[in-house]
């Protein structure tokens, strides 16, 4: 559904319990919160915070009121906070369980084999991954999620201005990356560039 205003109509039969409404709102939002959380705490687990994410929000509708941006915000608030969650476990569990002593660390990807493959949504994702955090954080709200930088802020707990800013900085470094890479990522630096000329307002 591209139509915004039939979309915040949707939002609100769902608010009002239509079942059908909240599938249509499902499909909307599912993908882009995915790609999100996929940056955050990676491919693997992003499934079962996603889950779990919808989970809260389900129990928790009835606090919602809202337009659709409302509703993305209000959603990537809630796997955002899930996100950081699972992040805080990992880092406890790692300094608990492991001796990484002399463990030999391996070296990143090399980004030459990944933008060798096929044009993906992959490819795309892990490139902002290699962003600073705020930098994917705000990439991915603005770009993948469609939020305004206000909303973008209310989920990252900051101004509006540095959501910008750090937008800017990461599509200008996606950009720099891209323009030395071959063919095959063309099609995503030209929408990073196109979304840093037109969307970052």
């Amino acid at each position: 559904m591209t139509d915004e205003g039939a979309l915040d109509e949707t939002v609100r039969r769902m608010c009002a319990g239509d079942g059908e409404a909240f599938r249509v709102v499902y499909r909307a939002v599912q993908a882009p919160l995915l790609r999100y959380l996929e940056v955050l705490v990676g491919r693997e687990d992003a499934e079962d915070v996603a889950s779990e994410t919808w989970g809260q929000a389900v129990r928790d509708l009835d606090r919602f009121s809202g337009d659709a941006d409302g509703f993305r915000g209000w959603i990537t608030t809630i796997g955002r906070h899930r996100a950081l969650d699972l992040l805080r476990h990992r880092s406890r569990r790692i300094r608990a369980d492991q001796d990484l002593t002399g463990v030999d660390v391996a070296d990143p990807v090399d980004l030459e084999v990944r933008v060798a493959e096929v044009l993906t949504t992959e490819a795309a994702l892990e490139l902002i991954r290699r962003l600073p955090r705020d930098q994917a954080e705000a990439v991915m709200l603005r770009a993948v999620m469609g939020l305004d930088a206000r909303s973008a802020g209310a989920v990252l707990g900051k101004r509006a201005g540095a959501v910008r800013s750090a937008t800017q900085r990461g599509l200008r470094s996606l950009e720099r990356t891209l323009d030395v890479r071959p063919e095959s990522l063309l099609e995503v630096r030209d929408t990073f560039r196109r979304f840093g000329a037109e969307g970052v307002r």
